[in-house]
């Protein structure tokens, strides 16, 4: 087979067109839709004049040392009229003794015990459903029982941020600082993810929230019919419910210091690598537009990075156009990430950007091709 020497020649520019033409996507993204994230200004919704009573609920499931260590941080908070509803889910641990200690010092508080069922077991939508079913109040404020609000005007910038039309409030959950790579990992990842689904709501275009720090009207639940169209897995009890629910003038974010809800870690690359293949799992339900929208994020950064060594590795005497390209992505971050980063209270993770960057897409990339289709059997 004959191969013309011009057509050899032409490859590595060929290769290093494509490389550009990833690059483009990329740019379009940090440029275009995280940036609106980075211009934003945060507000503090703490001094609205209308504060409506509020249910937060907290699904349980052997929480008996996160009940007794962050509990307290949410039934103190600072709110003129709000109820705490705590999902006991089939707990064999000490939580229903705890949780009844709790309602002898906080009136506020109510505990729904669900029995085991062996069809709805480990559903945490199921024991979700009652809790909100149990709320006396139109706005709810889902969180989880690992975790801990940032200060107790938590309540107060959440619901305050629910003006004339609203029906979601996004919030932001970061998680506890801890030594070691797993946890920069783990909360780079997360600031990521907040970063895409806050621009996107910036844009009008919400496509998912997190169940630490998510809020939503009753009404809208059983407007949506609930979990309905999607009971059938065990997670996307936040991010689905929102991509189903969310349109474009009901959503409003609320990322204030204040408002930021702290969780818990996981603490071994296994627990981890669940956790991410559970996530991974409710993708596939997503809009379409959505799903394309974070295939072609995902898939352009990691082939950007796969193509970027393969040109370098075979075609060194150009490896000066390599670099160029890789140096122009990395600048553009770092313009449009600093903001970001400082206002998701992750701003010491920017030195580690170049290194987290690269593993993260590879990581995710190949967890979701692992797990996408992946049974889920809990929802822990």
């Amino acid at each position: 087979m004959h191969i013309d020497l011009d057509t050899i020649i032409q490859i590595p520019y060929v290769l290093y067109s494509i490389l550009g033409i990833l690059l483009l996507i990329q740019l379009y993204f940090i440029l275009f839709v995280y940036s609106k994230l980075s211009l934003y200004r945060v507000k503090s919704y703490q001094d609205s004049t209308e504060l409506k009573p509020v249910s937060v609920i907290i699904c349980a499931n052997n929480e008996q040392e996160n009940l007794k260590q962050f509990l307290p941080s949410i039934l103190e908070q600072d709110y003129p009229n709000f109820e705490v509803i705590v999902v006991n889910d089939f707990s064999t641990d000490e939580s229903k003794w705890i949780l009844e200690d709790f309602k002898r010092q906080y009136p506020h508080l109510y505990v729904v015990d669900i029995k085991e069922h062996i069809k709805l077991k480990n559903s945490k939508k199921f024991a979700l459903t009652l809790g909100i079913k149990a709320a006396k109040n139109e706005v709810l404020i889902m969180t989880d029982a690992d975790c801990q609000p940032q200060s107790n005007q938590w309540l107060k910038e959440i619901a305050g941020a629910y003006s004339e039309g609203k029906e979601i409030v996004l919030g932001y959950s970061p998680y506890f600082k801890q030594s070691g790579f797993l946890n920069k990992l783990i909360r780079f990842e997360t600031a990521h993810t907040a970063m895409s689904y806050l621009s996107y709501a910036l844009k009008r275009d919400a496509y998912m929230g997190v169940g630490r720090n998510l809020s939503y009207l009753k009404s809208l639940f059983f407007k949506g019919k609930g979990f309905n169209a999607h009971m059938h897995i065990k997670s996307g009890d936040d991010d689905l419910f929102v991509n189903h629910n969310a349109t474009r003038h009901n959503v409003n974010i609320a990322i204030h210091p204040d408002a930021q809800v702290y969780s818990n870690p996981k603490e071994t690359w296994k627990s981890y690598y669940k956790q991410k293949a559970r996530h991974a799992g409710a993708s596939v339900l997503y809009k379409k537009s959505h799903q394309r929208m974070l295939g072609t994020q995902l898939i352009t950064a990691f082939l950007f990075y796969v193509l970027l060594i393969v040109c370098i590795a075979c075609y060194p005497s150009l490896w000066y156009i390599g670099v160029g390209i890789f140096f122009l992505r990395y600048i553009c971050q770092m313009i449009v990430f600093s903001s970001i980063y400082k206002k998701l209270a992750v701003k010491d993770l920017l030195v580690w950007l170049l290194i987290l960057d690269v593993f993260y897409y590879f990581y995710i990339c190949l967890n979701g091709l692992f797990n996408r289709k992946k049974k889920q059997k809990s929802w822990k």
